[in-house]
């Protein structure tokens, strides 16, 4: 993967997007339209309980000493992924291509942080938003390799607005600090003397000017043109799908976090060169969408290692999009 500051080549996204945010809203906001076919993969959430002990009731502000004692005792907690298909069993619901997970859990509000508890005992998180975990992402990848003449040539993407990803001017908030020698007792005989003994922190001024913050990619990228979509503004790589077709692919992705290797920001849009087909994955969704021909979208919801349905054009993914599960 290499940058390039020829953004021009992601302008045909833009001339097949939604120019603005606004109702009817349909996955073309993100997602290219004009695809024979489209396949939305879901992000796995998780779901934990503690081994040999249920959890102590909810709300906690209601229940301070009974999560107290909890956290005290310290239990072995069991933590493992889940797809959408099995949390919809559990919960009664109904899965189906334009499903949402607040409504598959009976949260109605989808802007609540409260996880849903079942009749066994476990305790089920969200979902990652804006993340197709690397091995997701390999095993979609070997597909996609498939599917265009050009699997070593094309384009991958990801979103300017990765905190620590690029360098930025930053304003740093104003403090200092007081030095006193060993065993010196701290008092003043005027507010002048203080001042005087103040070192001042000129990094941390609220009246300084901005400074340059580097980040983890160069000043040349970080200062670059950017692939600008409605809403969104990338910064774009050229590279094929084959160099995301094994899970190893955040070692060698230009933007990965060298003090964080665990965690690794997967791409917000791949194509290859002949744009056989498009993968997003919006960073405030919760799947990762693909468009391209009937036999891609086939091959990949019907690929064991992912959990992906296909789906309608001008699908409605919003949070009122569900109007199966009300």
């Amino acid at each position: 993967m290499q940058w390039t500051s020829d953004v021009a080549a992601g302008d045909w996204l833009r001339e097949r997007v939604d120019a603005q945010w606004q109702p009817p809203y349909t996955m073309h906001m993100t997602v290219p339209r004009g695809f024979e076919a489209y396949a939305r993969i879901l992000h796995p959430a998780t779901r934990d309980r503690p081994v040999g002990r249920a959890w102590p009731p909810l709300p906690h502000d209601e229940h301070r000493r009974e999560w107290a004692a909890f956290a005290a005792a310290a239990p072995e907690i069991d933590t493992e992924h889940v797809r959408w298909g099995e949390v919809a069993r559990t919960f009664g619901t109904t899965l189906h291509p334009e499903a949402q997970w607040h409504r598959l859990i009976h949260r109605y509000d989808p802007y609540s942080h409260i996880d849903a508890e079942d009749a066994e005992g476990w305790r089920y998180g969200d979902p990652e938003q804006g993340r197709l975990a690397p091995e997701a992402l390999a095993a979609v990848a070997s597909t996609l390799a498939l599917y265009t003449d050009t699997p070593d040539a094309g384009h991958i993407a990801i979103w300017e607005g990765w905190g620590g990803v690029l360098g930025a001017m930053l304003a740093q908030s104003a403090s200092a600090s007081l030095t006193v020698s060993p065993g010196e007792p701290v008092t003043y005989t005027s507010h002048e003397e203080m001042l005087a003994r103040s070192i001042h922190n000129p990094w941390n001024d609220g009246y300084a000017k901005e400074r340059w913050t580097p980040g983890i990619l160069s000043d040349e990228i970080s200062r670059g043109p950017r692939l600008e979509l409605p809403n969104r503004a990338h910064v774009l790589f050229t590279g094929g799908i084959t160099e995301l077709s094994d899970a190893s692919w955040p070692e060698r992705a230009p933007w990965r976090d060298a003090t964080s290797p665990a965690f690794t920001h997967s791409p917000s849009l791949v194509w290859p060169e002949d744009r056989a087909w498009v993968l997003v994955t919006e960073i405030d969704h919760d799947s990762t969408i693909v468009g391209g021909s009937s036999a891609l979208i086939a091959a990949i919801c019907a690929d064991g290692r992912l959990e992906a349905l296909p789906l309608r054009e001008h699908a409605n993914l919003t949070s009122d999009g569900d109007t199966v599960n009300r």
